[in-house]
């Protein structure tokens, strides 16, 4: 496993809140070892896509950061929690079940 899993991080990124956080995700299934990489990765490319604060689908972040539309809805709630910078992320209602999502800049 990476040690240095966080070394590489922009000042202005969620994932700095996750610096020497115990668990920084959570989960029934979660195990450190074999998931911090990859989720911490998905949130850097998360974020990197919505900093813009652009609206945006689940399907359209998904196709730009190659994550799963699961995985892009599970990151954008770890957005909003205070180890990740208390971000306000705003959704609204397309019509015909579309939603779009952002994060207020």
């Amino acid at each position: 496993m990476n040690t240095n899993l966080f070394e590489r991080v922009d000042t202005a990124s969620p994932v700095d809140g996750l610096v020497g956080h115990p668990r920084p995700f959570a989960g029934s299934d979660y195990v450190p070892a074999r998931d911090d990489v990859r989720l911490v990765g998905q949130l850097r490319r998360i974020w990197d896509v919505m900093k813009d604060g652009a609206w945006r689908s689940l399907a359209t972040i998904a196709t730009l950061t190659g994550a799963p539309p699961a995985s892009v809805s599970a990151q954008l709630r770890h957005l909003r929690k205070g180890r990740c910078g208390s971000h306000v992320v705003q959704k609204a209602h397309l019509g015909g079940g579309l939603f779009v999502y952002r994060v207020e800049r």
